[in-house]
C-alpha cells in the first residue's frame, strides 16, 4: 500500500513538473529531459512512469482536465438557484489571473493540436461534456424558475455557454493586463445571461 502511494506522488509530480514546463517553455520545446529537470528527478525516473512525452502530456491533458471539470462541477453544486450556479461556474473558470494564464497557455498548445491527435481530441470531448452537463444544470433550472427561455435546448446552448467562457479567457489572456481579468469575467457572466435570458 505505501509503495503504491508512493509512485501515486512520483506519477503527481512528474505531471505537474511536465505542466510547468509546458507553461514556460510551450509543447514543441518539451523533452523527457526538461520534465525530468522540473521534477528534479533523473530522466530514468520520468521513463519509468511513462513510455515516452506523449504519453506524459496524454496524462497530463486528463489530469487537468479533470482536475477543472471537478472544481466546477464542486462550485456549482453548492448553489441553489440558476443564477448561483452560474455565477460560480464563471467564478471557478476564472480562477485567477496566475491560473489562468498557465492553464490556458498549456491547454492552448493541446487544443492546437487536437484536430491532428485523436487522444487528445476524445480527452478534450471528456472534458467538453462535463462543460455542457454543468450548462444544462443551469440552464433547466433557470427554465423551472422562469428566468431563462424556454426555447433553449441544452444541446445547443451548452457549448456557447463554454465558448463564451473559453473566449473571453483567451481575449484576456491575449491583452496581457491582469487588471483586466475581472472586467473579462464580469463581460463573461452579462454575456451569457443574454444568450440565457428571456
Amino acid at each position: 500500500m505505501v509503495r503504491y502511494k508512493k509512485s501515486e506522488e512520483k506519477r503527481k509530480q512528474i505531471l505537474y513538473a511536465a505542466f510547468q514546463a509546458l507553461t514556460e517553455s510551450g509543447y514543441d520545446s518539451v523533452t523527457l529531459q526538461t520534465i525530468a529537470d522540473h521534477a528534479e528527478v533523473s530522466k530514468g525516473v520520468v521513463h519509468y512512469y511513462f513510455e515516452n512525452k506523449e504519453a506524459v502530456l496524454v496524462e497530463l491533458l486528463a489530469w487537468l482536465t479533470g482536475k477543472i471539470s471537478a472544481k466546477e462541477q464542486s462550485a456549482v453544486q453548492e448553489q441553489h438557484t440558476a443564477t448561483g450556479k452560474l455565477a460560480a461556474y464563471i467564478d471557478s473558470a476564472f480562477a485567477g489571473p496566475a491560473q489562468n494564464r498557465s492553464f490556458y497557455r498549456v491547454y492552448l498548445d493541446f487544443l492546437a493540436r487536437a484536430s491532428r491527435i485523436p487522444v487528445y481530441r476524445e480527452i478534450n470531448q471528456r472534458f467538453y461534456d462535463s462543460c455542457a452537463a454543468i450548462s444544462t444544470e443551469v440552464l433547466n433550472l433557470g427554465q423551472e424558475e422562469g428566468i431563462f427561455s424556454r426555447e433553449l435546448t441544452p444541446d445547443k446552448t451548452s457549448p456557447v455557454i463554454r465558448a463564451i467562457i473559453d473566449g473571453c479567457l483567451i481575449q484576456w489572456l491575449m491583452t496581457d493586463d491582469d487588471d483586466l481579468h475581472a472586467t473579462f469575467k464580469e463581460s463573461c457572466y452579462t454575456a451569457i445571461m443574454k444568450v440565457l435570458s428571456v
